[in-house]
């Protein structure tokens, strides 16, 4: 059984930084791509940003290019998403979710974590 843990969310302000990680338990993570989504009060989930298997290749919404860096550490078990310079749009419950194959819909994805919220203030 896989278990998605994510840690790190809270309350800031505009500007700030924040770092999400998501820890795994299990002996698939290595072997799994990884991808954060997001989900904000009445809203659809929406994809944030994605890794590959071994880290090499990332991806992420234009809402958030420049801003966020996803990585991954296969011998931690963990993912993280960086995010710099944070607006009050991103405020949402943060999920991190990973499969044997990234993709840039949530529907791709069988494991989840539970969420973490983070919240801008302005």
């Amino acid at each position: 059984q896989v278990q998605l843990v994510e840690s790190g969310g809270g309350l800031v302000q505009a500007g700030d930084s924040l770092t999400l990680s998501c820890t795994t338990s299990g002996r698939t993570f290595s072997s799994f791509g990884m991808a954060w989504f997001r989900q904000a009060p009445g809203k659809e989930r929406e994809f944030v940003a994605a890794v590959t298997w071994n880290g090499g290749s990332t991806y992420y919404a234009d809402s958030v290019k420049g801003r966020f860096t996803i990585a991954k550490d296969n011998a931690k078990n963990t993912m993280y998403l960086q995010m710099n310079n944070l607006k009050p749009e991103d405020t949402a419950v943060y999920y991190c979710a990973g499969d044997n194959q990234i993709s840039f819909r949530n529907y791709k994805y069988t494991y989840w974590g539970q969420g973490t919220q983070v919240t801008v203030s302005s």
